[in-house]
């Protein structure tokens, strides 16, 4: 395909996405089956486009002038991409090309408008209604750190201790340029790619199918070692979804001790069995919902509970930035009563003295230290345990973690530590 024909597939897909509704990974795939002409280049292309017009639409729609999916297309072209005028017209008058420049749009290409007197949802990327929230939460700074969450995001790799070490894995992972990330020893990082340009296969170097590293964001390799000393120990990772988290604290036990898989969808759990047996893990039992009472008699005998709480991803909204625009307050306020709900469950198995690590992939105080503080209200046999991680200095006032891609280059984490009494108060 040439650029003309590419550019108008990224229009076509991100217009699906705005008149459907459409998940922007449905969107894409849809395309691509009607497609099959479309290379692997084209694909990463058009899904670069799509990807990064979704991050900024409402800061480049303010430039352009116009907040069309064409416009903001354009506005990914000229402003992000460094596409000059000229470029960007020859594509547009390609045979399957999106049509010729209009002079409206010309001018706004050679010379993009400002966003210093931009409000704030449109300079930072966001809608209306969360800027409140994002005030709350990061005062004066909700800009910058929103920009910084629209940003392409890097590949992270977390070592698998299991299976070898950082310098032998840092050997292995040459080839496809992956360094180390920092904060955390056996973390590594691909750069995100340049415009249009995709990240190396990390499951085409063997080491990778031998259970060697795993592909995993820094701010969730932290947040997994929030947890602190866990050999020995028995762990419930209470939320445990694919496994990312559980393979990471299994690694963290060295095969010791007991670590138990449990989340509320039997399908998520599925992909753990086999990526822990890739990993070599041997202490781990998936304990599916599918069993009438799959935690029977682990109450109040677990050392670590570990809760990956449901949550909006705001966090996440570098890699899935559709999802920021699909977010509503109803969804909000059903995730915050999920999230109650999780705690009280998950608490039943925590035993005296042992400790419960609360975490979400969320930035909103609505999500973190609202619930942490309600919970507390609830149960004073549990008390906050401060947070003190070698390397990591983004703990709060109160001893939480709060990672964001500004401050930490991570994805947006939050963490809290919380420990049970060892007798009754």
């Amino acid at each position: 395909m040439r650029d003309g024909g590419r550019v108008s597939a990224a229009i076509e897909v991100l217009t699906e996405i705005e008149t459907r509704h459409f998940p922007v990974k449905m969107a894409l795939k849809r395309w691509g089956e009607t497609a099959r002409y479309a290379g692997s280049k084209d694909r990463a292309f058009v899904s670069g486009l799509v990807l990064d017009a979704l991050r900024r639409k409402r800061s480049l729609g303010w430039m352009m002038g116009d907040t069309s999916a064409r416009g903001v297309v354009l506005g990914v072209l000229a402003f992000i991409w460094k596409w000059t005028p000229d470029r960007v017209a020859e594509a547009a008058g390609e045979e399957h090309g999106f049509g010729a420049l209009t002079d409206a749009e010309r001018e706004r290409l050679g010379a993009p408008i400002s966003l210093d007197d931009a409000p704030a949802p449109v300079a930072g990327d966001y809608p209306d209604w969360l800027e409140e929230r994002l005030v709350r939460t990061f005062g004066v700074n909700q800009i910058v750190e929103m920009r910084a969450l629209s940003e392409r995001a890097p590949v992270d790799l977390r070592v698998n201790t299991l299976k070898t070490d950082a310098e032998r894995a840092a050997k292995a992972l040459a080839p496809i340029h992956a360094a180390p990330a920092g904060i955390l020893p056996n973390a590594f990082r691909i750069p995100a790619p340049a415009a249009a340009d995709r990240t190396p296969s990390v499951e085409a170097v063997p080491a990778f199918s031998k259970g060697w590293f795993e592909v995993q964001d820094l701010g969730s390799q932290i947040a997994a070692a929030v947890a602190g000393e866990v050999k020995g120990k028995q762990v419930l990772d209470f939320c445990a979804g694919g496994g990312g988290k559980t393979l990471a604290l299994a690694a963290a036990m060295g095969n010791t001790g007991q670590i138990f898989a449990h989340d509320s969808d039997a399908r998520r759990l599925a992909d753990t069995i086999r990526r822990g047996q890739r990993a070599g893990v041997r202490n781990l039992q998936i304990r599916s919902p599918i069993e009438a009472t799959p935690l029977k008699g682990l109450e109040g005998k677990i050392d670590v509970v570990f809760v990956d709480a449901p949550c909006t991803g705001a966090g996440t909204w570098r890699r899935h930035p559709d999802a920021k625009w699909r977010l509503s307050p109803d969804q909000l306020a059903k995730r915050q009563i999920e999230q109650d709900s999780v705690l009280e469950d998950a608490a039943t198995f925590v035993k005296a003295g042992g400790r419960m690590v609360y975490v979400t992939c969320s930035l909103l105080i609505d999500e973190n230290e609202d619930r942490v503080a309600g919970f507390l209200d609830r149960h004073p046999e549990f008390s906050v345990k401060p947070i003190a991680l070698p390397g990591v200095e983004h703990v709060t006032p109160e001893g939480y973690l709060r990672l964001t891609p500004y401050r930490a280059g991570t994805d947006g984490f939050f963490a809290a530590v919380l420990e049970r009494a060892s007798y009754t108060p």
